[in-house]
Parts: structure tokens; sequence; C-alpha cells
């Protein structure tokens, strides 16, 4: 055999061996890598530092497209904002330079944190279609 088979041969035998080490390394149960995750977690080290208070809970604001709502939020507050509609198409929120699909059984759903004051708009585009409906409004109201 020559030294260039010799080579390919260890390279392919170093590949396939580092392959099999990959495998066996992720089909270990989970429960193992979990617990190799959270003993190292443990280990001491320094401080973590942390600045900001816990996060608030997001309150939940439902629309139905084919109703003209309007829901208040508080300035300040965080929302998850869903709309439901009848058709396959798009939801927007202009005024915060929001968009998500939407269909009849998975709503548009955006996350929105109220910073300004103010009345924004809720649109909807039916799939196929040139022309938005209104589809609500969400108002945030000033904090005082």
């Amino acid at each position: 055999m020559s030294r260039v088979h010799i080579r390919r041969a260890l390279l392919l035998f170093a590949i396939v061996l580092g392959m099999a080490a990959l495998v066996a390394s992720l089909s270990r149960p989970v429960d193992e890598r979990r617990g190799e995750t959270t003993a190292r977690e443990r280990e001491p080290g320094p401080p973590a530092a942390t600045s900001s208070p816990s996060p608030e809970r997001a309150s939940a604001l439902s629309f139905d497209a084919t109703e003209d709502q309007t829901k208040r939020l508080a300035e300040g507050s965080a929302a998850t904002v869903e709309v439901a509609v009848d058709e396959r198409g798009s939801v927007r929120i202009p005024g915060l330079g929001l968009s998500a699909p939407a269909n009849p059984l998975t709503p548009a759903r955006f996350d929105v944190r109220a910073t300004e004051p103010g009345r924004y708009e809720l649109l909807f585009r039916p799939a196929g279609s040139e022309t938005s409906e209104a589809a609500g409004r969400l108002v945030v109201t000033s904090a005082g």
C-alpha cells in the first residue's frame, strides 16, 4: 500500500471515530445531559450581576376581527394581543410597525409594550385582497 492510501485510510478512520463519538454523545437520554448542565451551573464562580427586577407578566388582549372592538392598555404595560379572524390573511398594527399572519385556527399574535399613549388601529387584510379592513383599536392610556 502506498503512503497516500494509508493517509486516506487513517483520515477516514478518524472521521468515522469522530462521528461515532458525536452520535454517542447526542444519543444519551436527555435526563443525563440535563444533569451535567445542572452540575456545571452549580459550580462556584463569580457572582452574577442582576440589574433589572423580575419581569412583569403581560396581560392578554383578545380581538375578533369581525367586531369593532376597542381595548385599553396602560402606558408602560406589556400585553399579548391576539386577533381572531374568519379567513386566512394578515393583521397589522401600523402605528407600532407590527404585522403577523392569521387564519381561522391560528390568530395573529403580537407582544406589545405600550410606551406612548395613543390610538393604534388594527387592520386585517384577507389573503389575495389589496384592501384592509378595520379589526379593532388598541388604546394606550396615560399612566397618571
